[in-house]
């Protein structure tokens, strides 16, 4: 068993001026970080969670390991938002895979409400327990999940990685399969979209992750794109496992340890590589889109005032 086709990508939406998702894409390892705090915070945080996953890869190799790199992600965003005033109460999300072929399976690490789903034949499965408000209702029976989906303190999160000096993440792995299609997203995407609709892109992209990847995100934004929007795919496939594969994206191919900026359709870009020097995501499209309104209405406020003005 080994890794086949596997992409990430990454949108600000189209209602958000910036991305605070981050995501790392090192194979067997793979994550996302959706930050959260005010200002630029989010952004930062989810950064500095993303380069000690990265820093972290090669020392992972089972449910321990992942744990203190976790440990580690934490420790880092919380020295930094005790350091940082202007960083302060910042956390993240952070959703975990590492594929462990050698004794097919796969390991995760779950802090937040971002979530893995495995598309085994036509069944796509939640496989992280989300820690929210809203999750904890659900599963006390207070709410339903239909009434979950509306609840306005759905974004409202029980956990989260640097909120704490420590901090509690599930740890946990799973059977895999041959043909096995597993999928991290932040709650952009699953705030859009319920699993059946991301089942159907999947399937409709013949199991593709990059054709997958392209139409989810655009489905999100075409619901809305209300928050940033980041996915991760990944299948496994017959073989003996590579330290490196490769994918294809636009005839171009690259690595699947360092994907370009702009490799993928989806406005994708590669996470930080140190808690020093942040990457940021920029506007992306759905940012671009909600600028230019912006500048529109103050230029048609502008044109208005002139205009009584004159006729005064």
């Amino acid at each position: 068993m080994k890794i086949g086709r596997s992409t990430a990508a990454t949108d600000t939406g189209r209602r958000r001026m910036r991305n605070e998702d981050a995501y790392v894409f090192e194979p067997p390892l793979f994550a996302i970080a959706d930050g959260m705090g005010g200002a630029r915070a989010g952004e930062v945080a989810a950064g500095i969670a993303a380069a000690a996953l990265k820093d972290g890869r090669s020392s992972v190799s089972d449910e321990d390991s992942l744990e203190a790199v976790i440990d580690e992600a934490n420790r880092r965003v919380w020295q930094r938002s005790m350091s940082d005033p202007g960083t302060s109460g910042m956390g993240t999300t952070v959703t975990v895979a590492f594929v462990d072929a050698a004794n097919e399976r796969v390991v995760f690490g779950q802090v937040g409400d971002s979530r893995a789903y495995r598309l085994r034949g036509d069944t796509l499965e939640q496989v992280t327990t989300d820690h929210s408000l809203v999750a904890e209702l659900v599963r006390t029976g207070v709410l339903t999940p239909e009434e979950a989906e509306r609840h306005p303190q759905r974004s409202a999160i029980t956990r989260a990685v640097g909120t704490e000096s420590a901090i509690d993440a599930d740890v946990f792995s799973v059977p895999a399969e041959l043909g096995d299609v597993y999928l991290l997203c932040s709650d952009g995407l699953t705030d859009m979209l319920g699993a059946d609709e991301i089942a159907a892109a999947i399937l409709e992209a013949d199991r593709d992750p990059v054709v997958a990847a392209d139409a989810l995100v655009a489905g999100a934004n075409a619901r809305g794109g209300e928050d940033n929007i980041t996915v991760v795919l990944f299948e496994l496939v017959e073989g003996e496992a590579e330290p490196e594969t490769e994918t294809e994206t636009d005839g171009e191919t690259q690595s699947d340890a360092e994907v370009a900026p702009d490799a993928q359709p989806a406005a994708t870009t590669t996470v930080a590589a140190s808690d020093d020097d942040v990457s940021t995501h920029g506007a992306g499209p759905g940012g671009r889109l909600a600028a230019i309104a912006l500048l529109v209405i103050l230029l048609a406020v502008a044109v208005l005032v002139l205009y009584w003005s004159v006729k005064r």
